[in-house]
């Protein structure tokens, strides 16, 4: 039911066990597209506006569901109905880079957020336990690695992150995904005020100015494809240094053509692929290859 539990059983080559998504059209794995043509692979709805009786007659041998606000009763008490036996993931709930990534690992074990689990969830389920522990200790050593690797002796790059919705700039912690990526990719974020748990509503001026006075990069700029498309959201974005030097980039550089981002899919299980691709825009030296873009 979420886009990171198809690049869970992909990562370890088990895509073929996939018989339904949520959304499909937002999916951006190759199996997943491509079986949808014959039906292997279905679209079974979301939220509370699943198609019961698809999954009836598909009867699954496992729903792997995700709750933002908890369980959904109404969800569960149908499928307990049905037979069909389902387990809740929460790896949208981990701030930690390799944490999420650690949501290969088995179902109701905590492992160290910065540690490799030596279980994996979708290994496990599928008898591979032993590629599924391959598989996150690889990604783990190259997470490391590039952590590891020492950066040019030069000030650590400002970033900001986002574009505003209305008139208010969402901001995220000092301590959530995001910013653990920009700082272990050796860049710094421009908001120090909110080390809180969530993201905090800061208004249009407050950010605007942040971002022209300090930002040497932009990321994360929602929906934008180009530079001219951010800036008709707001006129007051071309007079912002980092759009005339163009370090702005989003990650939207692997969508499907509906607009589902495969850096909220597969890149929730390859944080080093993404750490790469970040190192790379704040290095300078070369162009991100994987999940991100430059707005031209």
């Amino acid at each position: 039911m979420s886009s990171s539990h198809v690049a869970m059983f992909d990562a370890i080559g088990q895509a073929k066990r996939i018989s339904g998504v949520s959304g499909i059209d937002y999916i951006s794995n190759p199996y997943v597209r491509e079986h949808r043509l014959c039906g292997e692979v279905r679209d079974v709805g979301y939220d509370t506006n699943l198609n019961f009786e698809l999954l009836a007659a598909m009867r699954p041998d496992l729903m792997l569901l995700y709750g933002v606000t908890g369980e959904n009763t109404i969800v569960t008490g149908k499928l307990r109905e049905l037979g069909i036996p389902y387990i809740y993931i929460g790896d949208y709930m981990e701030e930690s880079p390799l944490g999420k990534a650690e949501w290969l690992g088995l179902a109701g074990q905590r492992c160290d957020p910065m540690s490799t689990c030596r279980l994996a969830l979708a290994a496990e389920l599928c008898d591979l336990r032993a590629a599924g522990a391959d598989t996150l200790q690889r990604i783990a050593r190259d997470y490391q690695a590039l952590k590891a690797h020492p950066a040019p002796d030069a000030p650590r790059p400002k970033v900001m992150l986002n574009t505003p919705y209305r008139d208010t700039w969402f901001l995220p912690s000092s301590q959530s995904y995001m910013i653990r990526l920009i700082e272990d990719a050796g860049g710094e974020y421009v908001y120090t005020k909110n080390d809180s748990d969530t993201s905090v509503a800061a208004d249009m001026e407050e950010a605007y100015l942040l971002e022209v006075g300090t930002a040497d990069f932009w990321l994360n700029v929602g929906p934008c494809n180009t530079l001219a498309e951010l800036t008709a959201q707001n006129p007051k974005f071309s007079g912002i240094p980092v759009v005339h030097s163009r370090n702005v980039y989003n990650n939207n550089r692997r969508q499907t053509p509906a607009g589902g981002s495969d850096f909220w899919e597969s890149g929730v299980v390859r944080p080093d692929l993404v750490l790469r691709d970040l190192r790379t825009i704040f290095l300078g030296d070369s162009v991100p290859t994987c999940y991100y873009k430059r707005l031209e």
